[in-house]
């Protein structure tokens, strides 16, 4: 096994175990305050997240991602690139402080100003530690991110679990956020052992700029977009209603977005890594989506089967209104690696500006979606969502498949097996499921769960699916070599 794919498939096995083992503990911590607290108060916070999410992009301005990229980076680029953080995120929180009270009148909502005023400082935490974060990212350095994020997790968890059955409502959600950050901060000022040096070099400042300004304008668009959906439903439905769609996105994301994410992360640095190495660069990009869609695909259509007993089962009853959403938002789950993946391409090759005009075109696409279905309700727009992400796909394959010859019509011959037997598995335990209608919630998802798992994974195997193939390679070098390990530690014994 070379060392390049060593060094991936560790990244990949330890950005995999972070974004679970955080992301299984703040989703048990959610499914907790869910059943807490009342839909409105998520809804109160995801009106906010655009603001937050603005905040953001306009504190980093694509810098770090302009460090990842940089082969020799040097300390004059990390300490510059953290000042000019910091004093964004100082000016950002200041304007959004003063905006406060603007925000809450466009949501006709007063108790949103003070919340906003408090919530906001996650900007400033975050602008501390986004340089450390990034030298660990360029490095591969996962596992330690790893060991960082879960006490972050665990402790913002607990804070709002409390929180919220002292009777905080909307603020348990407020102060979980922050004090989450806050550890995260702590935690890499301790242990990455990266202090900033007073170095403020204009030129470096100036390069990293030049390749990040575009992609701030990308990130804005994006942070607008990704919470188009709860800005409009916060504006013109209730909180409440906006809390069942965001519990809905919640759920689909979790899978979807966080195996997607942590593929991404890998990826990233990867791709970036063999950016000129066309032929390497195919055959990485091609091995990924392949793995990426071969886990996610069965995952969203067993979860999309089960959707009702499995809302009804974790977050109760309550929440049943969120059902119909989650069950088409998985169709855009699917597709999720696939869009990330390729835009990951056309970052890699530097190609800022291209990403910028295809933004601006997606963006003009949603924008015309959500206007065609406003007047039809909640539902009407959550189908237009998913619609998006096809007509995304297209987009970004179009140009990411010129730069290494691999255009969508050949992605998706490549992935056409796993979609087909997921089809198939999906008809046939959606027939099940129905069949157990009477059966309990725990024990019905149970046995969906295990009829799918071995409907698929046997359909893999006996079709020779080209995904399985390399993972049980994988696994079976693996065996392999620990059986030799042990063999020859018991012949030593012996002597």
């Amino acid at each position: 096994m070379s060392l390049f794919r060593n060094k991936v498939l560790s990244g990949v096995f330890w950005t995999l175990s972070q974004q679970f083992s955080v992301k299984a503990i703040n989703f048990g911590v959610q499914i907790i305050l869910a059943r807490i607290l009342l839909p409105e108060a998520f809804g109160l916070i995801a009106m906010l997240q655009v603001f937050i999410a603005i905040g953001g992009s306009l504190m980093d301005s694509g810098m770090t991602s302009s460090l990842i990229r940089t082969y020799d980076a040097q300390e004059k680029d990390y300490s510059t690139v953290f000042f000019i953080n910091l004093l964004s995120s100082v000016v950002i929180y200041l304007l959004l402080f003063s905006l406060a009270p603007v925000i809450a009148g466009f949501y006709k909502m007063p108790a949103l100003s003070g919340v906003v005023r408090v919530y906001s400082l996650v900007i400033i935490i975050d602008a501390l530690v986004a340089v450390q974060n990034a030298r660990l990212t360029k490095i591969m350095n996962f596992r330690l991110q790893m060991f960082i994020e879960i006490p972050s997790v665990v402790i913002s968890g607990i804070t709002g679990v409390v929180m919220a059955y002292k009777g905080f409502g909307v603020w348990s959600l407020v102060w979980m956020n922050i004090a989450g950050s806050f550890v995260f901060m702590l935690q890499h000022w301790f242990r990455t052992h990266w202090r900033p040096k007073f170095i403020f070099d204009a030129a470096t400042l100036k390069r990293h700029f030049n390749f990040g300004y575009k992609l701030t304008f990308i990130g804005m668009a994006n942070a607008i977009y990704d919470n188009i959906y709860n800005v409009v439903i916060g504006k013109f439905f209730s909180p409440a209603a906006l809390g069942f769609y965001n519990r809905a996105v919640s759920f689909q994301y979790f899978p979807a977005k966080n195996i997607g994410a942590a593929m991404q992360k890998v990826t990233y640095s990867t791709f970036a890594s063999i950016q000129n190495d066309h032929e390497r660069l195919r055959s990485a990009y091609k091995k990924i989506l392949e793995q990426s869609l071969f886990w996610i695909a069965p995952l969203m259509v067993t979860l999309c089967v089960l959707a009702v007993p499995l809302f009804r089962l974790v977050l109760t009853a309550k929440w049943l209104p969120a059902v119909p959403y989650f069950q088409i938002l998985t169709v855009g789950g699917i597709l999720y690696p696939l869009n990330q993946y390729n835009l990951n391409i056309i970052w890699v090759k530097g190609r800022s500006g291209l990403l910028l005009k295809l933004n601006i075109w997606e963006k003009v696409v949603m924008t015309l979606i959500i206007a065609g279905t406003l007047p039809f309700g909640i539902k009407a727009m959550v189908i237009g969502q998913s619609s998006y992400s096809v007509i995304a796909l297209f987009i970004n394959s179009h140009f990411s498949g010129k730069f290494i010859q691999y255009p969508l019509g050949k992605q998706l011959k490549d992935v056409s097996p796993v979609l087909l037997i997921c089809c198939f598995t999906g008809v046939i335990i959606w027939f099940i499921n129905l069949y157990l209608n009477g059966m309990a919630d725990w024990s019905r998802i149970i046995v969906v769960c295990l009829i799918s798992s071995i409907l698929y994974l046997g359909s893999s195997h006996f079709l020779r699916i080209a995904p399985y193939l390399f993972i049980r390679h994988i696994f079976s070098e693996k065996i392999t070599s620990f059986l030799r390990e042990r063999k020859s530690i018991l012949l030593y014994n012996r002597k």
